[in-house]
């Protein structure tokens, strides 16, 4: 993930240092009509769009810009990371409004990044709580002993500041939906062109709701919400390990409709407490032999199964041992040891059943198959 004094939004939108806001949406204009993805077919046009759009979301916003030039000078946020979050399922940029760029067609009301059509595909009033922003933090063996603060600038959604989180500018509450009554459910009569009868289908308006916005918000499309660049200042604590999180309530997704944002989430990770290659696959070796050692212990067939027990039990274990082992890997090897232990185990398991009803079909055949000399003889 490159950090974010790696990354020139000047550069990406080639307007100087100082250009005025005007200059700087012109460039963007300019630049993103070139690489929308419903125009530019490029195999790198969407993630070329997306750094574009990244590079206005910060560079439009004074606020945002004076701390972007901050940081690239050298103040306590240097050296922080920029990267997109998990987003929400869907388009990351649906719940924008307007059309933003201010183009006619083929570009207004149409495609999927922001333009009028997915902003406004439907009125559904849909109060969900917001999701967790998720952001990965590398850190090496000092900064996580030490501990250390962090400026993290990434992009989430926010509470639309035009309708104050509602969806609605004017209206103070949701109205009924008009296509389905309320019900959530629309009713089709297929019968004469399929033959099927009447099929029940989730209603289109409300996508099953069966509450609309009123008076939709220009600015979000309804939602409540708009995908925004934010800034936060992490502190991650002494004695921090891989894997270890620090959580900031309420610096998450927003919610839609007014609902309850979610949290930032920042995992720590440290490399030199990983696992290589070879002892990850060590441990899940050693892991796919422990099912067949219960096994033979259990049915007293261990011979049968010295070759499956003792091949990847010794293999697992010069994996593990080689280049340097677990020394060195920080005090929480073992947990990620034991996560890949537990995988192999899992996957020994279900073969160790399946050979356990194969022994037990085969012993069961044996004991009721042909029969033998030491029946009865009648004369």
């Amino acid at each position: 993930m490159a950090s974010m004094n790696d990354k020139d939004y000047y550069a990406i939108l080639e307007v100087e240092h100082d250009a005025t806001t005007e200059e700087i949406r012109k460039a963007f204009q300019k630049k993103a009509r070139k690489l929308h993805p419903d125009v530019n077919k490029a195999p790198d046009a969407e993630e070329r769009f997306k750094e574009v759009s990244e590079a206005y979301a910060v560079l439009s916003d004074d606020d945002k810009r004076r701390r972007y030039d901050a940081m690239r000078s050298g103040n306590p946020f240097a050296g922080a990371s920029y990267g997109s979050p998990s987003q929400p399922q869907g388009d990351p940029f649906a719940g924008m409004g307007a059309d933003p760029f201010g183009w006619g067609f083929p570009f207004g009301g149409v495609g999927a990044y922001g333009t009028q059509r997915s902003a406004r595909r439907s009125r559904s009033y849909n109060p969900q709580a917001g999701g967790d922003v998720v952001y990965q933090l590398e850190l090496d063996a000092e900064q996580a002993k030490k501990g250390c603060r962090r400026g993290v600038t990434y992009q989430r959604y926010v509470s639309c500041d035009v309708c104050h989180g509602a969806g609605s500018v004017h209206a103070d509450h949701a109205k009924t939906c008009p296509t389905c009554g309320g019900s959530g459910h629309i009713s089709v009569d297929l019968a004469s062109l399929f033959g099927i009868g009447v099929m029940n289908m989730v209603c289109p308006e409300c996508e099953g709701t069966g509450k609309v916005v009123a008076d939709p918000c220009d600015s979000c499309g309804g939602t409540g919400r708009v995908l925004s660049a934010s800034e936060i200042v992490v502190d991650v604590p002494a004695g921090s390990h891989d894997g270890d999180t620090v959580r900031v309530k309420g610096m998450g997704n927003a919610g839609t409709n007014g609902s309850s944002s979610g949290d930032f989430v920042c995992r720590v990770g440290v490399s030199t407490e990983r696992l290589g290659p070879r002892q990850a696959q060590g441990f899940q070796m050693i892991g796919f032999a422990l099912p067949f050692l219960i096994l033979g212990l259990i049915l007293n067939v261990l011979a049968q199964l010295a070759v499956i027990i003792l091949a990847p039990l010794a293999l697992g274990v010069w994996l593990v041992v080689s280049d340097g082992g677990v020394l060195g890997r920080g005090a929480v090897w073992w947990k990620n040891a034991a996560r890949y232990l537990g995988n192999g185990v899992m996957n020994g398991a279900t073969v160790a059943v399946f050979v356990a009803l194969m022994v037990s079909c085969m012993s069961g055949f044996g004991s009721s198959g042909y029969g033998t000399g030491s029946g009865d003889v009648r004369a």
